[in-house]
């Protein structure tokens, strides 16, 4: 109603000379004088209203495209000004950045490792490794810990498929029960990327390239990574994301929801239970609800034909279903 307002005085003031008197435009206006001080407050703000002072202090309209000149001019100052800093700070950490790696190999064996603490430190760490990569990136998610970082980093998937970088990303099964985590999902089938999903990811990783690993935890000063560019480190971690890859099941609907993975998921719980873990640890382990688990539990029991959890574990042995290792 208030845009009504404006619009119906900005008119009204286009079409005088000059406008003294605020309730003598009200009253032709048939509006109350409140909101028509309220208009010209606007108006004013928005520099499309101005006294003239050689008539009087009385008001007079200004041209739209003279006012929107005066007010964008300043912004784009500023974002020149801004423009000039950032390129300032990045000439000035490129030449930083050659000092940092010639000195690097020279410090010790440990200049392998690098370490940097808080979201922001995180992020951003992530996005210039993933700038760096060229072949493949390969992300270890294991739920909602560590969401915000690697959110960022799976949020470039576009982007780094355009360049020719693939990117697989393993999470647990329980993304697949979450409306808006398959949602995101689909967005990234969609742009290129490949995703499976495992009963239990053991931590937050990602492997760049084969080249650069980089674990990802939580520490008293907030979310944390550590870099990693040594051979065998990178390799093993390779190794391990390979290993559950194959392991993993490819999400090839997004309408399925748990429907792909109700045998792996059933085997994980059998394996669970033999080793005497309660419902609460059991769900929690798998990253479900309570609920869910007990249901799926039920299932299991029911295709076992068996009454207890202890006949359950018996006859699952017997089928060779548990993993003795």
């Amino acid at each position: 109603m208030l845009e009504d307002v404006v619009t119906q005085v900005y008119r009204y003031v286009a079409e005088q000379p000059a406008i003294g008197a605020l309730h003598v435009m009200a009253e032709d206006l048939v509006l109350p004088a409140a909101d028509v001080r309220a208009a010209i407050e606007i108006l004013m703000d928005y520099r499309l209203v101005r006294e003239d002072n050689a008539a009087d202090t009385r008001l007079v309209a200004v041209d739209p495209e003279i006012a929107a000149a005066s007010l964008i001019s300043p912004m784009e100052r500023e974002i020149y000004v801004r423009r000039e800093q950032i390129a300032r700070i990045q000439a000035r950490m490129d030449a930083l950045r050659r000092d940092y790696a010639r000195a690097r190999p020279a410090a010790s064996g440990l200049s392998l490792v690098e370490h940097v603490v808080g979201s922001a430190e995180v992020s951003g760490y992530l996005k210039v490794a993933a700038d760096a990569s060229r072949e493949e990136i390969m992300v270890l998610r294991p739920g909602a810990r560590d969401g915000v970082e690697l959110e960022s980093l799976l949020q470039l998937s576009p982007v780094l498929a355009a360049r020719g970088v693939t990117i697989r990303l393993i999470c647990e099964h329980r993304s697949r029960a979450d409306f808006a985590t398959r949602t995101k999902i689909k967005n990234l089938i969609d742009s290129g990327a490949k995703v499976c999903t495992i009963s239990h990811v053991p931590r937050a990783a990602v492997v760049f390239d084969r080249s650069l690993a980089v674990l990802l935890t939580a520490v008293d000063a907030g979310p944390a990574a550590s870099g990693v560019r040594s051979g065998h480190v990178v390799q093993f971690l390779t190794d391990m994301f390979g290993y559950l890859w194959d392991a993993a099941t490819p999400v090839e609907s997004f309408e399925s929801g748990y429907s792909e993975v109700t045998d792996d998921l059933q085997l994980a719980i059998v394996n669970l239970m033999a080793k005497g873990f309660t419902d609460e640890v059991l769900a929690r382990k798998l990253g479900m609800s309570v609920r869910t688990c007990r249901r799926h539990i039920g299932t299991v029991m029911r295709d076992l034909n068996a009454a207890s959890r202890f006949q359950a574990g018996v006859r699952a042995a017997s089928k060779n279903l548990i993993d003795r290792s």
